[in-house]
């Protein structure tokens, strides 16, 4: 889907979004009435320092303001892999980013990440996979490692790694195989309004324990995360 039609299939209501250069803010009316933070990384914009640091600061000053959610819009590339933004400490970037919509979430901010377009590695971790939930739109094309750059770190070959792709999620990129891992919670369709299927995340939203692992297990697509994280928690509580 393009941007264009997303905004007006989501917010009929009307909408005060700004595109400063593959960033975008601002404020959207929703079907309740209810006044929603917009932010994101659209037109396929690596994420870099100067992109995190918006964003946070969008983040962390929508806090003491209201209760909306915050829907982050997401068609990135990956991160801005130049050596301004690692000298300056990228990974800081991005996990700050993360961290704040994590907090805003906790304090009172429901954050939905919208994957509708590309994105891959850092740049997805930090906003889409920082969210309560991700939502998958027609067209999304993420990635968290493509499988070139997987051969390059793993040193497996392509053939290998091909293989694995068909039978295990973790190793294939792909919209579907997110959705198995239980990293999007729910796809879209474009065939009805995407207003009326936001509503209808907000009056069911989960609570904000994340629970992507459940998900993969009931979905095939991680088996042993939940179980594994479960017992972690029940070693951590016997040494209180």
């Amino acid at each position: 889907m393009k941007l264009d039609s997303i905004l007006t299939s989501l917010f009929p209501d009307g909408h005060d979004l700004e595109n400063d250069n593959g960033v975008i803010f601002g404020l959207a009316t929703l079907r309740s009435g209810t006044k929603a933070l917009v932010i994101g990384i659209v037109n396929r914009t690596a994420v870099g320092i100067d992109e995190a640091i918006r964003l946070s600061g969008c983040v962390l000053d929508s806090i003491p303001s209201g209760s909306g959610p915050i829907l982050v819009l997401v068609d990135s590339d990956s991160q801005r892999m130049s050596k301004r933004d690692e000298m300056l400490g990228l990974n800081e970037y991005l996990a700050h980013l993360a961290k704040s919509l994590i907090y805003a979430d906790i304090h009172g901010r429901p954050t939905i990440g919208l994957l509708y377009g590309h994105s891959a590695a850092g740049a997805l971790l930090a906003t889409g996979l920082a969210t309560r939930v991700l939502v998958g739109l027609p067209g999304a094309d993420p990635a968290v490692m493509d499988l070139p750059s997987m051969a390059r770190v793993t040193k497996l070959s392509m053939e290998a790694l091909q293989e694995k792709a068909e039978s295990t999620p973790v190793f294939a990129p792909g919209l579907p195989n997110l959705v198995r891992m239980g990293a999007v919670q729910v796809t879209w369709n474009d065939t009805t309004s995407l207003a009326d299927q936001l509503e209808a995340l907000l009056d069911t939203l989960p609570d904000a324990h994340d629970q992507r692992d459940v998900l993969g297990k009931e979905r095939g697509g991680r088996l042993k995360a939940a179980d594994i994280a479960e017992k972690v928690r029940e070693l951590a509580l016997q040494t209180r």
